[in-house]
């Protein structure tokens, strides 16, 4: 039996019990071009990376499953990092991600877009 997530859902921060920073954190390493796998497949690649406080997601090219589109994901959505590997593991299915409000390069800063991603996200948490 899977044990469900207990932390609070935090969508703009990685998770505590991943002990994971950026590499401008001090961290080893930084996730950009890491693989994605969601709990049913792959996704992409992790496109670009933010390590702010508080305002932390990636964007993921997902180049043939979803042609030519990109995902912002929350930063609290990763449950697992193998920077050996260089894979992600997110806490959702290929098709809640494709669900999720679409990406808007214009718009990832804009507290609106970032509340609707949140709340979406939000709505399949705890895992």
């Amino acid at each position: 039996m899977t044990e469900l997530n207990t932390e609070p859902w935090d969508p703009w921060n990685y998770r505590a019990v991943l002990d994971y920073k950026p590499v401008a954190e001090g961290g080893e390493k930084d996730i950009v071009g890491f693989r994605v796998e969601a709990s049913d497949g792959g996704i992409g690649k992790i496109d670009e990376q933010t390590g702010e406080v508080g305002s932390r997601y990636v964007v993921v090219d997902t180049g043939p499953w979803i042609f030519g589109s990109k995902v912002l994901l929350p930063a609290g959505l990763i449950k697992d990092i193998d920077l050996d590997d260089e894979r992600v593991y997110v806490d959702c299915t290929k098709d809640e991600i494709k669900d999720a409000p679409e990406y808007d390069a214009e718009r990832h800063d804009d507290t609106v877009y970032r509340d609707a991603l949140g709340s979406y996200y939000g709505q399949i948490w705890p895992r």
